[in-house]
């Protein structure tokens, strides 16, 4: 498998909205191969088909400690939402950076799998805020858009430092 190049915000493809995939064809099959060890390289525990400019509705997730649960979510759709929760988000589109961001405790969402199976899943806790990260990237929004314009020119102007 190849490692894919991961999007760095403020980079203007971060925010374009991604397609649903019609069928799991062997492309998109090793397309996920690529995106899990893209973010288990990285590291990372979630990583979205937009961060590496593939603007398909495909996620990778696996928050396990021995990187061996691995969560494909394809075509997310959240259906439930319920409390609240601010939790500190990094991301790998925005190295290095770490802020709070309010986010439902429990999520309850419809996806295929791999295989293209229909499923539900209730998720709560961490894997919930993981969800709705990732599922934001496929919308457009990267992490930094829930802070204050403040917040965000701040690290928008740190990361083309880092990058230069």
């Amino acid at each position: 498998m190849a490692i894919l190049n991961i999007l760095k915000y403020p980079d203007p493809r971060l925010y374009t909205i991604a397609s649903e995939v019609r069928d799991i064809t062997s492309e998109i099959k090793t397309l996920i191969s690529a995106m899990a060890e893209t973010m288990y390289d990285a590291p990372g525990i979630g990583l979205a088909a937009t961060q590496v400019d593939i603007h398909q509705r495909i996620i990778v997730i696996d928050i396990s400690e021995d990187k061996n649960n691995l969560l494909v979510l394809i075509n997310p759709l959240i259906l439930e939402l319920k409390g609240e929760k601010i939790n500190r988000e990094g991301c790998l589109s925005v190295p290095e950076v770490f802020e709070k961001v309010k986010r439902a405790d429990w999520i309850k969402i419809a996806a295929l799998d791999e295989n293209g199976k229909k499923f539900e899943l209730e998720a709560e806790g961490f894997l919930a805020v993981c969800i709705q990260h990732e599922i934001d990237h496929l919308e457009g929004k990267v992490f930094v858009d829930y802070l204050s314009n403040l917040k965000k020119n701040r690290i928008k102007k740190k990361l083309i430092k880092m990058s230069k």
